[in-house]
């Protein structure tokens, strides 16, 4: 869900997500199924409280956990998954909403140099960069590497950037999660499977990403979540 601003009104617009199967076509096995939303972008007017939508053809394949961002009346998608085909293809489009006194005009354009990627998270660290870490490659493989996306007036480029020093932990384990907290910091959540004693607890850490200008880090740090003096390893869990 994002909102766009375009000639002093906003509209919200919501593309890609996952629904329930139709009732006609539940099992009782398959009950709870979902299955990828139709490849439509819906316009929800605040204002007089409707909703339009538009089937656009660049988009072939609903996709969910994507990554959004947004620039006055531009909305940008990158990555996402596709729960038919179960693929992350490297998504990359410009959508573009016009927002005149009579009906809503919609357009999208293919742009090259996506990633592959779903479930990112995101974070601003400057007015015009964003920085993009975690998610999955696959079903089974993390995405370790990170990238950074720089947004101009009349461009948009994403370019890999040097990924921090994991712990073991979060490089062991099968699934993170985590979201955006401002300030340029990210929390990252990962299982305790790998320890004994706790192994249906949580363990956070809180992934702080620096500016080249910034003093006191050049680069990307992480911090335990508990204390910085304290051993992350010996941390009490949340």
């Amino acid at each position: 869900v994002n909102v766009v601003h375009s000639l002093g009104k906003s509209m919200i617009v919501i593309i890609g997500g996952r629904s329930y199967m139709a009732l006609g076509q539940r099992t009782t096995e398959k009950w709870n199924s979902v299955v990828d939303c139709m490849p439509h972008i819906f316009l929800v007017d605040p204002e007089f409280g409707c909703c339009t939508s538009y089937a656009l053809p660049e988009f072939q394949n609903g996709f969910s956990f994507h990554l959004s961002l947004v620039q006055n009346d531009i909305i940008y998608i990158i990555g996402g998954h596709s729960l038919e085909n179960n693929i992350r293809p490297p998504n990359f489009y410009k959508i573009k909403i016009d927002l005149p006194l009579g009906s809503p005009a919609v357009s999208c354009v293919i742009l090259s140099g996506g990633i592959s990627v779903s479930s990112a998270i995101m974070t601003q660290t400057r007015e015009k960069e964003f920085v993009v870490v975690g998610g999955y490659h696959s079903d089974n493989q993390k995405r370790m590497v990170c990238n950074t996306i720089n947004l101009d007036d009349n461009k948009i480029e994403i370019v890999e950037t040097e990924a921090p020093e994991w712990t073991p932990d979060i490089k062991h384990c099968k699934i993170w999660f985590g979201s955006d907290m401002g300030n340029r910091s990210i929390l990252f959540g990962i299982p305790g499977e790998n320890r004994q004693l706790t192994s249906d607890a949580n363990y956070f850490y809180i992934l702080k990403c620096q500016v080249e200008n910034d003093q006191s880090l050049e680069q990307m740090a992480q911090v335990c979540s508990q204390s910085s003096t304290e051993d992350a390893g010996e941390s009490t869990p949340f």
